[in-house]
């Protein structure tokens, strides 16, 4: 791998969690309560906000999901894409559980359990707007919070930033293909050209935008301008998603208190597919005799959601007010304390999984500059 990739790897993948990402379920309880209150103290001001539309995009939101996403994408370095061999059977794994396994399993959970099991109590109404929620927050991998997950797992750098780029490149052009054909599969109404509008202004640019940017900085400034940058961006970012769950919540506060019983009931699929995805791709990758330092990352690679992407498109296809908007929601709520669980896991199982012959140590596959938090 390159020097700058090298680089690149250590920070990505080196970072801890800091105060916002280690207590997120904490942020979005206060988002809910914030969020209700002004709705409620507030409606029009909340209404005026909602009817900011341009060719059916709320442009507030569309400003906030960019200030979201560029700076989760300026983290990834599509030039280690050439370096896919070094690590093929951990990365083939994560590819099928995150595009073959992952979005199929979550539309299933969702027609056994919004559809069917918990029908009775949810409104008749919103049923199929909860499911295609499900749907978009299981279609495309998560792209930053998974570098926290595989420092916190002793993941191989290198591999990490690999597959998120492998992952982001795929989602340009497999995203909306795969909700397209579940929500018709679920006999949801498709809105194709929101949909493909929504792939266009939340992935295409910020992909575009985000790497020209990248390389000017490195470019000028070498990795340091790349890390001051992100610095700077960090706070910006984690704003913008609060806010824009303020503003959700300002709409979705009276059904919430009507009916506070639909965020447990939705958490429910979404806490069995994280748990069967993360699990399915451990054992594959201990099937195939994949290094421990790439499995756990794999496992986690494969189980978390770009929930930032699933909220600016469920708005964007269904509204702030929808079932879908809220569904994606709950994902946000429980993203953090599911996924450390299953760091958990992952970490107190290693003396097991190394036990399988062919396997090779930690030692011998990930050496320690791998991990370096170093700056």
């Amino acid at each position: 791998m390159s020097a700058r990739c090298e680089v690149t790897g250590k920070h990505a993948a080196g970072n801890p969690m800091g105060l916002f990402e280690r207590y997120l379920t904490v942020w979005v309880f206060l988002c809910i309560t914030a969020g209700i209150l002004l709705g409620h103290l507030f409606p029009e001001l909340f209404h005026a906000v909602g009817r900011l539309e341009l060719a059916r995009v709320n442009l507030p939101v569309a400003l906030l999901i960019w200030l979201m996403i560029v700076p989760m994408l300026l983290k990834v370095d599509f030039g280690a894409l050439h370096h896919l061999r070094e690590h093929w059977r951990g990365i083939g794994v994560t590819l099928f559980i995150n595009w073959l396994v992952k979005p199929f399993s979550m539309a299933l959970l969702g027609w056994i359990f919004i559809r069917h099991v918990f029908a009775p109590w949810l409104p008749a109404d919103r049923i199929d707007s909860y499911l295609a929620g499900l749907i978009l927050l299981a279609a495309a991998p998560c792209t930053a919070m998974v570098f926290v997950w595989s420092n916190l797992s002793r993941g191989h750098a290198n591999f990490t930033l690999t597959q998120v780029a492998l992952n982001d490149a795929i989602m340009i052009f497999a995203f909306a293909p795969i909700v397209g054909l579940l929500l018709g599969l679920s006999a949801i109404s498709v809105p194709w050209n929101t949909l493909l509008l929504s792939v266009a202004l939340y992935i295409v640019l910020p992909v575009i935008f985000s790497q020209w940017w990248r390389r000017q900085l490195l470019r000028h400034g070498g990795d340091a301008a790349l890390q001051r940058a992100l610095r700077r961006l960090h706070p910006v970012s984690l704003l913008a998603l609060l806010t824009t769950l303020v503003l959700l919540f300002g709409f979705q506060g009276e059904q919430i208190l009507r009916a506070p019983l639909i965020i447990a009931l939705l958490a429910v699929p979404i806490l069995i597919q994280v748990y069967f995805n993360s699990g399915f791709a451990y054992l594959l990758n201990r099937r195939f005799r994949v290094a421990h330092c790439v499995a756990g990352p794999s496992a986690l690679i494969g189980a978390s959601n770009f929930f930032e992407l699933a909220v600016a498109a469920a708005i964007g296809l269904f509204g702030f007010e929808s079932g879908a908007a809220l569904a994606t929601v709950v994902g946000v709520l429980i993203e953090v304390p599911v996924m450390l669980s299953v760091v958990k896991i992952v970490n107190r199982s290693s003396d097991w999984y190394e036990r399988k012959r062919g396997i090779p140590t930690y030692a011998e596959c990930c050496p320690a500059p791998a991990i370096s938090s170093t700056h």
